[in-house]
């Protein structure tokens, strides 16, 4: 096994360079004003596979940068899947592993539907929301669910951490609530969510904002990768850069201190679309 790893260790070095995924992220931080001082990588394997005389490993990759931006220092992470086929000695067809499809059916959200309230404000802990997103960025409270596309789970849980109350329990199409291992498709499926903030007017709500920049630590980018209307993503911003643009955590393809604009995910397409969120305003 140690060789085993040595070598797909060696086979990801070698061609990252050629990746254009690396490339992406690199010029996105030359367009910043960043400057990757250091990456660290780490490797688990979590699965392998044998099918008709085939042995496939599946593996996460852990990389941290550290960057620099003008006076500023902060770590990105992200943890990678990637899988390949192990063949006489021989690492072949490595490649990532995708995995943006929404983990229910989306349903039709009527818009209407949501107007049922007083319009009362709640207060939204920020502090609160920001702390429990850097302690499950990359692991999982078992006191929720686990999906296997889990970025809205995951942005709900770090919302209720900031006291988001939650509403519409039994009914899945109604509110954003989490109650007894049943949840609202607002509160787990990306496209629910991103019309669920622009709808509410009870519980938790979110003010739409023209840019990036208008968000602080706790609000919520929305992300439609392919612009066809169809949202795919939602991250929780968690700091700002040296030029006081987002950097956000998410789960999926786990990452903390992102840049917001996923420029360098494989989900990320020209026509991407974005929609940004300050919450606990209407």
């Amino acid at each position: 096994m140690d060789a085993l790893k040595r070598s797909w260790l060696d086979f990801f070095r070698s061609d990252l360079q050629a990746d254009n995924w690396w490339k992406r992220k690199k010029a996105l931080y030359h367009d910043r004003g960043a400057k990757i001082v250091r990456i660290r990588g780490e490797g688990q394997l979590f699965e392998e596979l044998r099918y008709s005389g085939q042995l496939i490993f599946q593996y996460f990759l852990h990389l941290s940068f550290l960057i620099k931006q003008q006076d500023q220092f902060f770590n990105e992470e992200q943890v990678i899947p990637f899988q390949f086929r192990w063949e006489n000695g021989e690492v072949r067809e490595h490649q990532m592993v995708k995995r943006h499809a929404s983990p229910e059916k989306e349903p039709i959200i009527e818009t209407a539907s949501l107007r049922e309230s007083n319009g009362e404000r709640f207060s939204y802990d920020r502090r609160a929301a920001v702390q429990y997103a850097e302690r499950w960025w990359n692991s999982y409270n078992p006191a929720y669910r686990k999906f296997d596309v889990d970025c809205t789970n995951f942005v709900s849980q770090c919302m209720r951490a900031g006291g988001a109350p939650m509403r519409g329990t039994p009914d899945r199409g109604s509110g954003w609530w989490y109650h007894d291992d049943n949840w609202s498709f607002s509160w787990a499926v990306a496209h629910s969510l991103r019309w669920y903030l622009s709808g509410s007017e009870s519980g938790l709500r979110g003010k739409e904002m023209e840019s990036a920049r208008d968000l602080t630590p706790g609000d919520i980018i929305c992300y439609d990768f392919e612009g066809d209307g169809n949202w795919n993503h939602n991250t929780i911003v968690v700091a700002k850069d040296a030029d006081d643009m987002p950097l956000v955590n998410a789960h999926t393809d786990n990452s903390r201190n992102r840049y917001w604009s996923y420029e360098d995910s494989t989900a990320w397409t020209p026509d991407i679309q974005y929609k940004f969120f300050r919450i606990g305003e209407s």
